[in-house]
């Protein structure tokens, strides 16, 4: 049987794929990517590289990829709901492919586990923040406590510690009453251990947007994205 092969289209220039989905994958599954070269995480930063997104998943299909995740969940988010679908719409129509975004997946990821109510904790900078909760909002999904880390650097996101992440989770849980899950948003924030150790402790599911992303762009493809071990979202 031939290595299902996916394309990824990720933020930073170097064009790396995420450690998430070897991790998740190993060899189940090749990924390729391709980078934007994203200057910063921020608004300024997001308009500068989102015009060469469907450039770049046209060089995914040249790969020879199945389909395509744009996998910067801010980068999907910014401009709102209805622009991410658009997005989505653009990159499937150049390539003839299955093509979504992190923004799809971190939704998906919540309805499939029914979260309606949801407390955020983030890498981003206020004006992402708001940019985030307003996307939520839109895909009918509350959001209860939030709070980001104000990081706007993209190799410094990378480079959170995992007790970092799952003190916000906790902190922003605990805000205020009433959410049902716990949303992580932001690609480039390493997070497969903070989920399994956010959802031990605070026993509600937890989407986070790498791990989100490649079991979202998994199920996109037609694979059966489902692992053990990994958290409830793909139990």
């Amino acid at each position: 049987m031939t290595q299902p092969h996916l394309g990824l289209i990720v933020p930073p220039a170097a064009g790396a794929v995420p450690v998430d989905g070897p991790l998740l994958y190993g060899e189940r599954i090749r990924f390729s990517a391709r980078g934007l070269g994203l200057g910063e995480i921020s608004t300024r930063g997001y308009l500068d590289v989102i015009d060469s997104v469907v450039e770049k998943a046209v060089a995914l299909k040249d790969e020879g990829v199945s389909a395509v995740s744009l996998m910067g969940t801010s980068l999907s988010f910014f401009r709102g709901a209805a622009f991410n679908q658009q997005l989505e719409a653009e990159m499937a129509r150049a390539t003839g492919l299955p093509c979504t975004t992190m923004s799809n997946a971190v939704v998906g990821g919540l309805r499939h586990l029914g979260v309606r109510r949801v407390a955020v904790a983030t890498a981003y900078i206020d004006e992402v923040n708001v940019h985030l909760r307003r996307y939520l909002e839109q895909s009918d999904i509350e959001t209860l406590g939030l709070e980001g880390l104000s990081i706007s650097d993209v190799q410094v996101v990378g480079q959170v510690p995992t007790q970092v992440l799952v003190d916000l989770c906790i902190k922003v849980f605990d805000a205020q009453p009433g959410a049902d899950g716990v949303l992580i948003s932001c690609g480039g924030l390493v997070t497969l251990d903070a989920v399994r150790e956010v959802e031990a402790r605070l026993q509600v599911p937890v989407v986070s947007s790498s791990p989100a992303g490649f079991w979202d762009l998994v199920g996109t493809a037609g694979l059966d994205p489902r692992l053990s071990g990994q958290g409830r979202l793909f139990a």
